[in-house]
């Protein structure tokens, strides 16, 4: 059946381009977009789905996880002014993550745009930032061709795309034909032969070389490993290269950063040539200074902005990877990589280890514990979700990747709140695989009402809660700046209690000996299941490498806390991380 309307247009076109659902809240200027969405049947009959979330918000995060894990188009919507506006931080998310989302944002009727009018707003000058294209549909004529633009834009580049429709636009008879949308295969970037000899020169030439690989190595591990047996090479990894590079790698030496763990900072800063391959790690206070450096990546906006650069080299992980193999010569020396992998499973052992075996009946609960027990018992092709902040830690340090799993976090716009919504949009999209949750009770509080939607579809999601009743990261970031923490504590809130409210099973866990059993049950309770862990608040993420600035702050901080009558929470927190409170020996000279 022809489209009658501009909204009827509008679902015809994301039919044909495979999108079978929408994430989004119903409002009055969207109401004809939501309409086409109810005639067009649903996705079991080739139509498209309506999922009504409880802030738009978490709609624009669902459609960043459901691309993020599909590859495919996935659309978000909100009505006019605040309905809009809300979708903003999760497009922020979307974009950065590089997930082809495409966002509806209804507008107020056409003839008042620019007196003032109820809910008025300027979307196409708000969601500029956050996107890779925004325009605002004025004609019916021009509808068509701006839909298949954004779509062409999502897809092809990787980020968002805006259209904003009034809402009197959308209920206008349609007209022209909407182009095809194309549709091609992933080009390879090869790089400049003489940058490749170039890498092959500084790589033969260095006689300790560490790697440093981002989620730009997804597609390319084989090589990146092949690479690091023949030269001797460490490799450590960022957040979001973990999933791709951290499983069965014997040259593994973890990450680097405040969530870092084992020896990949080290490494870095005893190598003399650092590689960086397929990572744009933003902390350069974490990165050498005085390390020779050379850099892959595929975007050449992103070489050496990070830090400088002895070596550049534009390509993608892959070709690049394939070019240079032949030009490097083989290291029979493996000192340097010996000694950082006996330096790292140390660290794992003392540090990371630390809290998995010897708390097991010892509370309030260790976080490090429980995310251990999560690990051994999650599905081996699960989905985590994790909040930004300690969750993102426990994830790093103790979720283990084995090629099948996947890992979504908002690791680069570091919102808060991200990982119930990534859970949904998870779980519609992939409804046969087991999605965890790995949220914080500040996290959870603040998308609350996302329960509700999870409860409303009975999405199998289980949510496992780290409940320490504070914001840890925040907390941690206030002690190593030398200053007492402040405003970081929240009231005790029983989340079992609140999901049982709502229909969903859930337990709550006080006690180390009962972690197991709660997330078993959960993982085989057949519908949503939460479990609220309440986790010790006292517990911190400490980097393995230490700087005397951090130690100084920190130490400085614990002074003035005992000074303003705090003396036993110091106490409490010597006790919680006494096995990870830096010695002497574990600091840095260089900090």
């Amino acid at each position: 059946m022809a489209a009658k309307t501009v909204a009827e247009q509008l679902v015809s076109q994301l039919v044909d381009a495979g999108v079978r659902r929408i994430y989004g809240i119903v409002g009055d200027s969207l109401n004809p977009v939501v309409d086409a969405v109810r005639k067009s049947g649903g996705a079991a009959d080739g139509g498209i789905d309506w999922i009504h979330v409880r802030h738009e918000e978490a709609a624009a995060f669902a459609a960043a996880a459901d691309a993020q894990l599909t590859g495919e188009l996935a659309v978000c919507a909100g009505s006019c002014g605040p309905g809009n506006l809300h979708l903003i931080n999760g497009l922020y998310d979307a974009n950065r993550s590089g997930a082809p989302v495409l966002a509806i944002a209804s507008h107020i009727p056409s003839a008042q745009i620019g007196s003032g009018y109820f809910q008025e707003t300027h979307p196409d000058r708000l969601f500029v930032e956050c996107a890779r294209y925004t325009e605002l549909i004025g004609t019916a004529e021009q509808a068509p061709r701006v839909v298949h633009t954004a779509m062409q834009h999502a897809i092809g580049l990787s980020g968002v795309a805006v259209i904003i429709l009034p809402g009197d636009v959308a209920d206008c008879p349609a007209e022209g034909a909407a182009p095809a949308l194309v549709r091609t295969g992933s080009p390879a970037v090869v790089p400049a032969e003489r940058d490749v000899r170039a890498l092959a020169d500084a790589v033969n030439s260095a006689e300790r070389v560490a790697i440093f690989a981002g989620a730009g190595v997804r597609g390319a591990r084989d090589e990146l490993i092949v690479l690091a047996e023949t030269i001797g090479a460490p490799i450590g990894h960022t957040l979001r290269g973990k999933e791709w590079i951290q499983y069965d790698n014997p040259f593994d030496v973890g990450m680097t950063g405040l969530l870092g763990y084992g020896a990949a900072h080290d490494g870095m800063q005893d190598a003399d040539l650092l590689l960086l391959v397929g990572t744009d790690f933003p902390y350069d206070q974490f990165l050498p200074a005085d390390v020779p450096t050379a850099q892959i990546d595929v975007a050449p906006e992103k070489l050496g902005r990070r830090t400088s650069l002895d070596v550049a080299v534009h390509g993608d992980t892959l070709s690049t990877l394939r070019a240079l193999a032949p030009l490097v010569h083989r290291k029979p020396d493996r000192a340097f990589l010996d000694s950082q992998l006996a330096r790292h499973r140390t660290l794992m052992e003392k540090v990371v280890g630390a809290y998995t075996t010897p708390v097991k009946q010892r509370t309030p609960i260790h976080p490090e514990y429980a995310a251990s027990i999560l690990d051994d018992l999650a599905a081996d092709d699960a989905v985590f979700t994790a909040d930004t902040g300690m969750c993102n830690v426990w994830t790093a340090r103790y979720l283990n990747p084995n090629g099948s799993r996947r890992f979504l976090s908002s690791a680069l716009h570091g919102s808060m709140a991200n990982a119930l919504p990534h859970a949904i949009g998870a779980q519609i999209a992939c409804p046969g695989r087991q999605v965890v949750s790995v949220s914080g009770d500040g996290g959870l509080s603040m998308l609350l009402g996302e329960l509700v939607t999870v409860a409303a579809y009975r999405l199998p999601v289980k949510i496992v809660v780290f409940d320490n009743s504070t914001l840890g990261m925040v907390k941690l970031e206030m002690l190593v700046d030398g200053l007492p923490d402040f405003g970081v504590d929240v009231p005790a809130v029983d989340y079992a209690a609140v999901a049982a409210a709502l229909g969903i099973f859930s337990r709550r866990v006080e006690d180390p000996a009962d972690i197991e059993s709660g997330l078993r049950a959960a993982f085989d309770h057949d519908g949503p299941a939460l479990v609220d862990l309440v986790t010790d608040p006292m517990a911190l993420s400490l980097p393995p490498t230490i700087t005397g600035g951090q130690v100084k702050g920190f130490a400085l901080a614990m002074s003035r806390m005992v000074m303003n009558g705090g003396a036993g929470e110091a106490v409490k927190m010597a006790k919680s991380n006494l096995r990870n409170i830096p010695r002497p020996s574990q600091f840095d000279p260089r900090g």
